[in-house]
């Protein structure tokens, strides 16, 4: 049972990796910048940043210890999550490009958020 659940957990580590990887893209396309780097080719952690505007910015941070989310504005910590917070945050993040037009500026709602 428990190598079943490790296995899970790897693939969902995996999963999360390749979204975090394609939602940098399309924030770059989108003008914002944005970046996902991973350690090696086996694709269990990743670091997740964009700036939302000035001097706003998220990073996520997932691995086989644990997913973190952080939102800081001016250098300072605003927000920290964990678990399945910090993935319901990134989610909203998605929406919220998901739904923005990419014609509209950056004062959009996502950079306003």
């Amino acid at each position: 049972m428990f190598v079943r659940l490790a296995n899970q957990h790897r693939e969902f580590v995996r999963d999360l990796v390749m979204n975090l990887q394609a939602l940098a893209i399309v924030l770059e396309r989108r003008g914002y910048m944005a970046s996902c780097y991973t350690c090696g080719g086996q694709m269990n952690s990743a670091s997740f940043m964009v700036s939302l505007g000035e001097n706003h910015l998220i990073r996520f941070l997932v691995s086989d210890y644990g997913i973190t989310w952080t939102e800081m504005r001016d250098d300072r910590e605003l927000m920290k999550l964990e678990g399945a917070e910090a993935i319901s945050q990134l989610q909203e993040l998605a929406n919220l490009i998901k739904y923005d037009q990419p014609s509209t500026s950056k004062s959009s709602a996502l950079a306003e958020s």
